[in-house]
């Protein structure tokens, strides 16, 4: 449906305004210590290749992209000791593989897209419905600085719609009784241009009710304040870029004392159990 519209829009606009349409691709990928997620610990040492390919109308803003991300990563990569082996992991460390699969279109500043997130460990961690390792989620976005020049501020809606996203109530026999969550998290950004090629990014994210983002608890959350800061590399004539980059997160949703770090490694890490996370990371484009 979003290839259909994308055509159409494109189409009209071209002709209208002898617009040239443009072939678009990127490749790339980051190794970073710590797979960080929407205020979230996803895992530890991860290699995260992405790449994508679709057509730009530049003059007219209208940009279309179909992609795929994927992260390969262990649970944590400070394994721990003499733990018992199980048949279904070593809790030593075990990796877990992740593939989601992206179409979007942007108009004038507007995004529209869906993501497909597929986990081959069977349930990602925060899920709890039975529909196998899979979430489909839908964003809608703005990015100001169509509007106003210079000006790297942007916001964006994501909802998961279908997959394993629910929680629970018990009916009055005390039967288990499942209700989609429809997910949401709210992001606002902005990113300051500094010298040098360098940047720095801040990000606030929110959840405006039971989410998985909260282990579907509570109601609406500030879960995400981070900062990103970054330096580029431009090699040869534009035939890649080279970022070094640090991140840096805090979790606001239930913030105590005693959940600001959490000194495990695997499932006991993952998710919102440590509020205060980091990561450094390299990532290459060409």
């Amino acid at each position: 449906m979003i290839a259909a519209m994308m055509a159409v829009v494109m189409s009209a606009r071209a002709e209208e305004s002898k617009a040239k349409v443009d072939f678009a691709y990127e490749a790339g990928a980051e190794v970073v210590s710590a797979y960080l997620w929407r205020g979230l610990y996803n895992g530890g040492f991860s290699f995260q290749p992405t790449a994508s390919i679709g057509f730009d109308a530049k003059d007219q803003d209208i940009q279309f992209r179909v992609g795929a991300w994927a992260s390969f990563g262990a649970s944590d990569w400070q394994f721990r000791h003499n733990l018992p082996y199980t048949e279904d992991f070593n809790p030593n460390t075990y990796f877990i593989p992740e593939i989601d699969l992206m179409a979007s279109i942007r108009l004038w500043g507007a995004t529209l897209g869906v993501t497909h997130y597929y986990y081959f460990g069977g349930q990602p961690f925060f899920s709890k419905l039975e529909e196998g390792g899979s979430q489909t989620e839908v964003q809608i976005g703005y990015d100001l600085g169509n509007v106003l020049e210079d000006m790297n501020f942007y916001i964006n809606w994501y909802t998961m719609v279908a997959g394993g996203d629910c929680y629970y109530t018990q009916d009055a026999e005390g039967n288990d009784v499942a209700h989609r969550a429809w997910s949401s998290y709210i992001e606002i950004g902005y990113t300051l241009d500094l010298p040098l090629d360098m940047s720095l990014g801040f990000q606030v994210g929110m959840t405006p009710w039971k989410s998985l983002y909260t282990d579907y608890e509570g109601k609406f959350a500030v879960n995400n304040i981070s900062a990103r800061f970054g330096k580029t590399w431009t090699v040869g004539d534009d035939v890649c870029d080279i970022e070094l980059f640090a991140l840096g997160c805090i979790n606001t949703y239930d913030i105590r004392k005693d959940n600001l770090f959490v000194d495990a490694a695997g499932d006991n890490k993952l998710g919102a159990a440590q509020k205060l996370n980091g990561c450094i990371g390299l990532g290459f484009w060409f």
